[in-house]
């Protein structure tokens, strides 16, 4: 089983990719005793995605690692329609002028929609991976939905608990881990990778 490695801090998004990719073993960047802090410098996912990816393959080359892992890195977004598409790239870093943390994010999005008719959104993951031998390629997904009046359900993180999706009438916090995977933004990119590599090998 191929080993890929993770350009995350974000033990959910190892578990995220861990069910999404069942044919490769997903570890954490720190459990090959790697920790990067990378700034995310890029205007888009993609530039993003493809920033951390190189970072964490330079950390590799450096330590002669490189030919054992496939690296991955995602960055990914809620993008919204009211509000010109943001925050876009910066959603993890959404408010951070007021917001401590995931639920105060939440609540002052809902806040920033309070009086908006139109809350369309989308969800965004990009997916950046580099192989062994160097070669380097970008997946998309995309999943649609809208921003709910309110926090609905208990599972999820980020966003989730307002994000309802078009597909499943309900937030990614109130779905199954079975069903968001099914229709998520990751899910898809996901799945993308995952023919990608399948054409490669």
């Amino acid at each position: 089983m191929q080993t890929i490695i993770l350009a995350t801090r974000n033990p959910n998004k190892v578990v995220e990719l861990s069910a999404l990719l069942p044919g490769y073993k997903v570890v954490a960047m720190s459990e090959v005793g790697i920790d990067l802090d990378i700034e995310e410098t890029g205007a888009t996912f993609a530039e993003n995605a493809m920033i951390k990816a190189r970072a964490l393959r330079e950390q590799l080359v450096a330590t002669g690692q490189q030919d054992h892992y496939i690296v991955v890195a995602e960055d990914s977004g809620l993008c919204v329609d009211a509000l010109d598409g943001r925050p876009g790239v910066f959603t993890a870093r959404y408010r951070a002028d007021i917001c401590k943390n995931e639920h105060d994010q939440r609540l002052a999005m809902l806040a920033e929609m309070k009086n908006q008719t139109n809350r369309a959104a989308q969800f965004v993951c990009v997916i950046a991976c580099i192989l062994p031998d160097g070669t380097s390629n970008t997946v998309t997904g995309m999943t649609h939905g809208k921003i709910s009046s309110a926090e609905r359900g208990e599972n999820g993180f980020a966003f989730d608990q307002i994000f309802e999706s078009n597909e499943l009438g309900k937030t990614f916090a109130e779905a199954t881990a079975e069903e968001k995977d099914r229709v998520s933004h990751r899910g898809r990119a996901a799945a993308r990778l995952s023919e990608y590599l399948r054409n490669v090998e």
